[in-house]
């Protein structure tokens, strides 16, 4: 959420935000209500001081025994259009609110402006593998019998993924050796959190209200089923004042994540690219304004050590304006090569929010101990998904005969097998 003296005060800066970010978002018709809600504040003042000065006359009278008839019903009158004023007035917040929730986070001044097409990759490592005698991970998946799309097709329709034996292990390998990396190198507090939460969770890191239709609404329950661990973990401190010495704090979870995808049909249809149920884990930091840039290329890095560690090509792509996500004001995608698919895969998304999803779910902090509370600044990023990890693993270490080199750091996980079939 944007502060709205901000949003007042420089609504050509939001207007220039939302093109960049090629969202729409009605800035003219919350000026007017805005315009509309500060005028009925000042008149639900004046009448609170109105009413205030009539008690006051009326005990004056009492006290003097004379009547006070007329400066009873004065304040009758006025305690009535307060009672009036108290609900425009709320009606007025809401409708306020209501606009502001389509407010996108303002890009960030080094971002580049445009599309996908303005997306900048800032640095590669290794060198991707030819894609010549590399089988495809649908096909090699399938020679080796452990990749089922059948049989989830069957049970679950289209989009789901049916894992077993070497590979199913090899997707709990890394997500085991995910955690264990950020718990015991890179400071992170693991977390379990709940994987359905209510709609003012989503709201606070922003996937509502625009992504209601790419995510699992539990109806009866009014309870919807997480995107991402981001939600959960981002909300363990949602309505919350933090003490300053309490930043940074740096957590990670693995969770089931689920996408609808409802604006994706027909792409990546083959494989697990592209899934509506998958794993992830999920690296959340709570951190001092100023502290936030070192925080987002620490977060950068640690995602990046995973990959290098086990030996995938990758490069850091920052985003563009209209490629960024509602809530982030930066973001640098990390994206492995896949030989068998013949393009670069997203496996995490490294993101600064500012003060953006800390205003949305009234997350704040004392930089002294009897300071003004104000917004902190959140950051998340993956690290990493999975299943485009297995993917890219698969495909990558695939040997010549059709065997797959498991990386070293794996081998341990996988109770000492060094290879996949």
């Amino acid at each position: 959420m944007l502060d709205r003296k901000f949003v007042r005060e420089n609504p050509d800066r939001v207007r220039q935000a939302v093109e960049a970010k090629r969202e729409s978002a009605d800035l003219d018709g919350w000026l007017a209500l805005d315009e509309k809600r500060r005028a009925l504040l000042i008149e639900f003042e004046q009448l609170k001081a109105q009413r205030n000065t009539a008690s006051e006359e009326i005990g004056r009278r009492k006290q003097a025994g004379e009547d006070a008839t007329e400066a009873i019903a004065s304040m009758k009158d006025v305690s009535s259009r307060i009672k009036q004023g108290d609900k425009l007035l709320a009606d007025a917040e809401t409708a306020l609110a209501e606009v502001e929730a389509r407010f996108p986070n303002l890009p960030d001044d080094d971002v580049p402006r445009g599309g996908e097409e303005a997306n900048e990759t800032m640095r590669e490592w290794g060198t991707p593998r030819s894609p010549d005698g590399c089988l495809p991970h649908w096909d090699l998946g399938e020679k080796l019998g452990q990749m089922h799309p059948e049989r989830a097709s069957a049970m679950s329709g289209s989009g789901f993924a049916l894992l077993t034996g070497e590979i199913a292990r090899l997707e709990r390998a890394l997500i085991n050796w995910f955690l264990d990396v950020h718990t015991t190198e890179h400071g992170y507090v693991e977390m379990n959190a709940p994987y359905l939460v209510r709609a003012h969770a989503l709201h606070g890191t922003g996937q509502l209200p625009k992504l209601a239709d790419d995510m699992y609404h539990m109806v009866e329950d009014d309870l919807w089923l997480i995107p991402t661990a981001e939600v959960s973990v981002t909300n363990f401190w949602a309505d919350t004042i933090v003490e300053a010495s309490d930043l940074p704090a740096r957590f990670v979870a693995f969770s089931p994540c689920f996408r609808r995808e409802a604006g994706s049909a027909g792409k990546d249809t083959r494989g697990i690219l592209r899934v509506h149920q998958f794993h992830k884990v999920e690296m959340v930091r709570f951190t001092r304004p100023e502290d936030s840039e070192r925080e987002l290329e620490e977060l950068v890095g640690n995602a990046t050590t995973l990959l290098e560690r086990l030996e995938l090509p990758y490069r850091v792509v920052k985003l563009a304006s209209g490629d960024l996500s509602f809530a982030a004001a930066k973001c640098f995608d990390l994206e492995v090569y896949s030989p068998g698919v013949g393009q670069w895969l997203e496996v995490s998304s490294c993101s600064n929010f500012r003060d953006f999803q800390a205003r949305r779910a009234n997350i704040r902090f004392r930089s002294q101990p009897k300071a003004k509370p104000q917004p902190l600044h959140t950051l998340n990023g993956s690290g990493l998904a999975l299943p485009r990890m297995v993917i890219s693993i698969l495909e990558h270490h695939q040997q010549d005969d059709g065997s797959v080199r498991i990386p070293e750091p794996l081998v341990p996980y996988m109770g000492g097998r060094r290879q996949i079939g």
